[in-house]
Parts: structure tokens; C-alpha cells; sequence
């Protein structure tokens, strides 16, 4: 074992108080409560989405013709197939979920503040390719629900002004949907997106160790408590054990609540239903309140300002004089999101 070890530091230079100076940045005390580690929880279900996605991927065919019955095989005769799809499809809920708190809870602490306002940015990055990796993942399993709401999307994205067809031909390859549309769908799903998301969470995490964790103060804390504990190994086991509760819920929803296959796509045919997945919910009931072309528009507004609002929340506290004046904004937008997606979730149609 000596002489391993020797052989080892020889070609690996670095020793163990290197690696712990280098991995022990210290992190402010309020990491010590769960619910402000929601910025590693996406990060460990990105993981079981690489590695479910992995497995699902030798038996998924991307075509018109062979996605439905590759599904139906994954779901019902592959061995532990209904499994690793039910996995790889609630880690997708709950990535999205939790990347949705994570920028609520920057949002309400004011974290994305000076010098902060790039990654924020890139945070709604995540946050959009997140929701497309939903989307064109829902697509892949060509039921009739997916097949369709391809097709809407697919209208909404020529509804925009300017570059509308561009994006509806870019998004299905083609005037309608067509035997390339799949295929375009699973390479956005399982290459571009998730390696954009990967090079984004490169930067996101190197320009969190450049600011440092925003620091948050409590009432109840005693003034001559320290400031911050290590990242390892306290800040690490906080996440090892996040990461391990969020297995037996991933295993218990798989389990309780498997993926179900509904019924194959027929072009011919429109459901009398059609909802998308519920992170859409807000979207499609903006949609259904409003004319296409407005519905679009306000909702282009609303996400650009979400990218720039570090700037927007600038000048407003320049022009009221008031920190919390984004805070009264954001609980007014979080009642109506919350609002619509139960509306949407509650109807028929």
C-alpha cells in the first residue's frame, strides 16, 4: 500500500490539506437549514436524470413508427424498465420543481443583487432549458397527449413576431409534424440541452465560488456565534443526506406512482383534452385568457424582464426608496402563478 501511495503522489501531486484547502470554502450559517440547500438538490436529480436517461436511451427508438411500442417495451417487458422510466420521470418533476424554489429563494433574499446580476442570468438560463428538457422529453413517448401538444407548441412558436416560422420549422423540422420531428425532439432532449445545461452549471458554480454564498443574517442567531462552518466536510454531509432523502422519495414515487403509458398518437384524431405537464399549467391558461398573438407577447415581456430583473429591481428601489419593493412584487406574482396553475389544474378543459 506504501508503494502505491507513493506511486500515486508522484503522478498526482497533491496532497490531502491541498484538497481540503481547495474544497473547504466556508459557507454561511443559514446552509445549516435544509430548505436553503435547494441549489445542490437539482444538481443530484440532473444525475439521476444522466443515468436513467443512459439506460432508457438503448431501448428508445426515435421514430413515428417505433417510439410508442419502444416505450411500451421499456414500460412493460424490460427488465426493471417501468422502474427506471417512473425514476427518470419523477427526478424530472422534482428537478423542475426544485430549480423553480431555488430561484424563488434568490429572488426573495435579494441574491441576485450587485455583483451577482450575471448569475442570476445564467440561473434563468437553467431555468428555460429546464422546462425545454421537460417538454421535449414528455414529446419522445408519442402518445396522443405528447403528439398533440407538440403541435401547439409548435403554433404558439409561430405566433411569434419576426422569427415565428423559423422557430416552428426549427422545432419540428419542418411545416408539421413529420418523420424527422422525433428525432429532432430526442437529439435536443438528450444531447444540446442537457450538455448547454452542464457547461451553464460550469459557470453558475465558478462564479458562486469567485462571489461567494450570499449571506443571509437571522434574528435568532447569537452574536457571538461564528459566521460560517466548512463545506467539508459539514456543508457535504448536509447535501449527502438531502441526496439520500430524495432517493427513498424518487424509489417510494417510482414505486407508489409508476409512469403510465397512455394511448398512441393518431394524427387523425385530436383529444377532446389536452393539457400540458403542470409546470405549463400558467402557460396554457395565459393562453386561454387572452388572443394568441397578446398571450405571446406578454409572456415574452414577462420572462425578458425576469432575465434583467437584478437591473429592473435597481431602479425601483432608486425610485421608491424602498429594499423591499421587489419582495411585494414577487409575492403578488407567486399568488397568481400558484392562482393559474390550479385554475388550469382544477378544469376540464
Amino acid at each position: 500500500m506504501a508503494g502505491l501511495a507513493q506511486w500515486w503522489a508522484q503522478r498526482v501531486p497533491i496532497s490531502g490539506e491541498q484538497l481540503r484547502e481547495l474544497t473547504n470554502e466556508p459557507v454561511p450559517n443559514h446552509l445549516k437549514r435544509w430548505w436553503f440547500c435547494l441549489g445542490g438538490t437539482p444538481a443530484y436529480l440532473f444525475v439521476v436524470q444522466i443515468v436513467t436517461g443512459i439506460l432508457l436511451a438503448f431501448y428508445y427508438q426515435a421514430s413515428p413508427q417505433s417510439a410508442y411500442e419502444s416505450v411500451r417495451y421499456i414500460t412493460e417487458e424490460a427488465s426493471y424498465g417501468w422502474f427506471f422510466r417512473s425514476l427518470h420521470r419523477w427526478s424530472a418533476t422534482l428537478m423542475i420543481a426544485a430549480v423553480i424554489l431555488h430561484q424563488m429563494r434568490v429572488y426573495f433574499t435579494g441574491a441576485y443583487r450587485k455583483p451577482r446580476e450575471l448569475n442570476w442570468v445564467i440561473g434563468m438560463c437553467l431555468l428555460m432549458c429546464v422546462l425545454l428538457t421537460g417538454f421535449t422529453g414528455y414529446s419522445l413517448v408519442f402518445e396522443q397527449l405528447s403528439y398533440w401538444g407538440a403541435n401547439v407548441a409548435a403554433n404558439i412558436s409561430n405566433s411569434v413576431p419576426l422569427f415565428g416560422t423559423a422557430l416552428k420549422q426549427l422545432l419540428l423540422g419542418g411545416e408539421a409534424y413529420n418523420a424527422h420531428t422525433l428525432s429532432r425532439f430526442y437529439v435536443l432532449h438528450a444531447a444540446v440541452l442537457p450538455g448547454t445545461m452542464i457547461l451553464l452549471l460550469f459557470v453558475h458554480v465558478t462564479l458562486i465560488r469567485l462571489h461567494g454564498v450570499s449571506d443571509l443574517k437571522f434574528a435568532d442567531e447569537a452574536p457571538d456565534q461564528p459566521q460560517h462552518f466548512n463545506f467539508f466536510p459539514d456543508h457535504l454531509l448536509t447535501e449527502i443526506m438531502v441526496g439520500l432523502v430524495l432517493m427513498l422519495i424518487l424509489c417510494a414515487l417510482a414505486t407508489l406512482v409508476p409512469a403510465h403509458l397512455g394511448q398512441r398518437a393518431d394524427p387523425l384524431t385530436t383529444p377532446e383534452v389536452i393539457k400540458p405537464e403542470w409546470y405549463f399549467y400558467v402557460t396554457f391558461r395565459w393562453l386561454k385568457l387572452f388572443s394568441l398573438s397578446f398571450a405571446v407577447l406578454s409572456m415574452g415581456l414577462i420572462v425578458a424582464a425576469m432575465f434583467i430583473w437584478p437591473w429592473i429591481d435597481m431602479l425601483l428601489r432608486r425610485i421608491t426608496g424602498r429594499e423591499e419593493a421587489s419582495v411585494y412584487i414577487g409575492i403578488v406574482a407567486t399568488l397568481l402563478l400558484i392562482g393559474f396553475t390550479v385554475w388550469e389544474a382544477v378544469v376540464a378543459h
